[in-house]
């Protein structure tokens, strides 16, 4: 069986989704692979936090984009992609604070509604929370967190809307090329189908090492494990509170429906597990150093109960940012890498890569110091006012 499409992405998650969706608006015919179903790997275990606070203003200008979409869902997309207020809080730790009040300000300039607030502040917005370890903390009263699976499933209904195809079920063993390897050709299927297009995007999340071998690229690449557990939260807490990313305690966490707050930690993240790896338990230990982790900032976590716990995978690059744009043969993209932010980005990121693949250059944010050519330049991206080197 032979297919035939303008653009073969490789990855059903919320950038094979979201990249599909921005092509089929241009008229573009897509065909998404995806070796199970949508939003199985990374997208799927996203904690689907949306904020914009980033030490890296190019990354703030991308989730910047993509909050309108967040915001606006059902005009801009359509569907529902559930994202609910709650307001964000960033902390750091006080030796990194001349840094946050900088990021604050580079945030302002882009735009995006964000402010800072002292320890009597974050009291009045949360009384339960322990706010004796930091003097500011960084504030955006419209952000939240959205459904992934949901996300991604709106983005794909979309596209298929507009003429972009998808395929489930599907694992890509090759990718085919011209006879001196200079330009794609399509790719090959585990079934021995072939799907024929002038140009393939790698979208395969932590999987995307494997993709690039295909076609000879050495990504910088490995995968990073992400633990979740889900709280039954106390009822003195109330029925939500802010989302918020801890550095001083290494974590982040957020409301969840159903009186549940989900907490995922940003420390000892095993590196290098196979992706394939079973995703529905947390590694031994995780449980009991979350709750420690959550009990310092919420002390009545105590009372809380666990509800469950669960962990995934994602691709982490040299520099903790992703690999974006042209690369390897003609006609062969990247939009992989995300290193465990690439969910808040997702809608800007499609939008961006389209712009790039059909009009020659990004136009609505200037991705390209995403490029791979960064690793071998020794280009890295690295934040303008950074925190200290925890996962982010």
């Amino acid at each position: 069986m032979t297919k035939t499409a303008d653009v073969i992405i490789i990855g059903g998650g919320v950038h094979g989704a979201s990249l599909a969706f921005h092509l089929a608006q241009r008229g573009v015919q897509a065909l998404v692979l995806e070796k199970q179903f949508v939003a199985a790997g990374a997208t799927g275990r996203s904690s689907g936090l949306v904020r914009m606070h980033y030490d890296l203003r190019l990354e703030s200008e991308l989730v910047w984009q993509s909050f309108q979409y967040f915001r606006n869902w059902e005009e801009m997309v359509g569907g529902d992609c559930s994202f609910v207020r709650t307001g964000f809080l960033r902390f750091v730790q006080p030796e990194y604070e001349d840094h946050l009040r900088a990021n604050v300000r580079v945030q302002q300039e882009i735009g995006i509604p964000t402010l800072l607030v002292t320890p009597d502040d974050v009291k009045r917005l949360a009384p339960y929370m322990m706010t004796e370890d930091f003097n500011v903390a960084a504030y955006e009263p419209e952000s939240g967190y959205a459904d992934p699976p949901a996300t991604a499933m709106s983005l794909m209904n979309a596209a298929r809307e507009r003429g972009a195809g998808l395929k489930t079920g599907v694992r890509v063993v090759d990718v085919l090329t011209s006879p001196d390897g200079s330009r794609v050709l399509g790719v090959k299927t585990a079934d021995g189908s072939a799907f024929h297009a002038a140009a393939v995007v790698n979208a395969a999340g932590a999987w995307a090492d494997r993709i690039g071998r295909m076609v000879g690229l050495d990504l910088p690449l490995t995968t990073w494990s992400h633990d979740v557990m889900f709280i039954r939260r106390p009822k003195v807490i109330g029925p939500t509170h802010p989302t918020v990313i801890d550095d001083i305690n290494e974590m982040y966490f957020r409301p969840e429906q159903g009186g549940l707050t989900l907490v995922g930690l940003e420390s000892d993240n095993p590196l290098g597990e196979d992706p394939d790896s079973d995703t529905d338990h947390a590694h031994p230990g995780f449980v009991d150093r979350a709750v420690d982790h959550i009990c310092r900032r919420i002390p009545v976590m105590e009372e809380g109960s666990l509800h469950s716990a669960h962990m995934g995978y994602d691709g982490l690059s040299h520099d903790q940012r992703a690999i974006l744009g042209p690369a390897g043969p003609e006609g062969f993209w990247l939009d992989c890498g995300h290193s465990g932010t690439g969910f808040k980005i997702g809608p800007a990121v499609g939008l961006c890569m389209a712009e790039w693949m059909m009009e020659g250059a990004p136009q609505t944010v200037d991705i390209r110091p995403f490029a791979l050519s960064r690793f071998a330049e020794g280009k890295l991206l690295r934040g303008e006012y950074p925190y200290a080197d925890i996962w982010r």
